[in-house]
């Protein structure tokens, strides 16, 4: 048996209670003749285990291809279940919890081996009905009068073989849930691995395998959360537009998916990734690669930190000076105390007007009638407020530099929510 099975079941919590047994009908002499059939059975425990995995290779499909692969181990198992099993059957007070533990091991251990539980199933009720045949055959040998005698423990003996069954079936799945929790535990480090860029060259088609994605291929990184999140911890997660994969991994304050693009462009996995209300969402830029994940994380994050706090959703390649000034928050405080600090320290509805004219102008590309219609006033209005403007920062609107410095000084008070 495998060293890895062994290990397995080990950490299982092993087979449930027993309990009390249903009031026995056997009288006496019934007991009797069960008894010295089962002993007969006993000595002969070999040959009848011959005829079970006999049995099991004609009709069980399963089991036929177990025993291809290492026939010893078949005849072992089912010669140590008959020894259990038989033994309780002679000595049930001292047998019973030994038998009941070599049932549940052996369901557990072939779960770890991938056997159908259907199968083994069938191979203890085939035990079962050999050893209730042996157990007639062999009374009917010694006196025909005793098989008679043997309807009064039917009942006892075919609960034994169901008792087993349900243990079988038991430690069965109990190892399922493991092997299940194990390759879903493994599948999450992997993931995890792979967004912080720790995931080692030579282990990359390993896990291209593991989470179905190519290792070659155009990837992006969504970043989601606040909000209730119900859209991906409490149901099932977005998935990208059509010709794309998206592999979630959920983190304890956030969701993560790395998106394999395809042909996809970054706009249109944009609009397919809308959250659930009040969520934030980042998109990182495109990286070539499963090994560039762990930088389409990063990018993710600073998209994330360039979204409004209200919620939304943040594409990088669209809001690149955003993400630059809150990649260096100290930079874009100083670059707007530079710029703007003559506006910031008037008076708070003097400062408000000036510099909510200012990005209306910069909004409407530099046109004073269509920012004096968004901000409903005159365009000569907007013309003197602007003017304002330049007298107190020292920048020119007709010089593109200024432009530039006041522009970025606009979104850095904006994202670093600088008063």
């Amino acid at each position: 048996m495998p060293h890895a099975a062994r290990s397995g079941v080990r950490a299982l919590p092993g087979p449930p209670p027993a309990t009390p047994p249903a009031r026995s009908l056997a009288t006496a002499e019934a007991l009797t003749v069960l008894h010295r059939a089962a002993r007969a059975l006993m000595d002969d425990l070999p040959d009848l285990t011959d005829r079970l995995v006999a049995a099991l290779k004609r009709h069980e499909p399963a089991y036929r291809a177990a025993i291809e692969t290492d026939a010893a181990e078949v005849w072992q198992e089912a010669h140590r279940s008959l020894r259990h099993n038989v033994g309780s059957l002679i000595h049930p007070r001292e047998s019973r919890d030994a038998a009941r533990r070599c049932s549940w091991r052996i369901g557990a251990v072939r779960a770890e081996q991938g056997l159908p539980l259907d199968a083994l199933l069938h191979a203890f009720r085939l035990g079962g009905g050999m050893v209730w045949q042996g157990l007639i055959e062999e009374s009917a040998r010694h006196d025909p009068d005793d098989v008679r005698l043997l309807v009064h423990v039917a009942a006892d003996v075919w609960n034994f073989v169901d008792e087993h069954c349900g243990l079988v079936a038991d430690g069965y799945r109990q190892m399922e849930r493991q092997l299940t929790w194990r390759r879903e535990n493994r599948l999450r480090l992997m993931t995890a691995a792979l967004l912080d860029g720790t995931t080692r060259i030579a282990d990359l088609p390993e896990v291209a395998c593991a989470v179905d994605l190519p290792e070659q291929g155009r990837y992006a990184v969504v970043l989601v959360c606040g909000g209730h999140r119900a859209a991906y911890a409490g149901g099932p997660p977005p998935e990208g537009p059509a010709g794309t994969r998206v592999v979630w991994h959920s983190a304890a304050d956030a969701d993560h998916g790395i998106v394999l693009i395809g042909d996809s462009g970054l706009d249109e996995l944009a609009r397919h990734m809308s959250g659930p209300p009040g969520a934030r969402i980042g998109i990182s830029s495109a990286v070539e690669g499963l090994a560039a994940v762990g930088d389409a994380r990063r990018l993710a994050e600073t998209a994330l930190r360039a979204c409004p706090e209200s919620g939304g959703t943040v594409l990088l390649d669209d809001h690149l000076p955003a993400a630059l000034l809150v990649s260096a928050p100290g930079l874009g405080a100083a670059l707007a105390e530079r710029v703007l600090g003559p506006l910031l320290r008037l008076d708070p509805g003097d400062r408000d007007l000036l510099l909510d004219t200012l990005a209306a102008w910069l909004d409407c590309d530099g046109s004073a009638r269509r920012a004096g219609a968004r901000l409903y006033c005159h365009r000569n209005t907007v013309l003197n407020r602007l003017r304002r403007c330049e007298q107190l920062t020292g920048r020119f609107l007709s010089r593109p530099a200024d432009i530039v410095e006041i522009s970025l000084a606009l979104t850095a008070r904006r994202q670093l929510r600088i008063t």
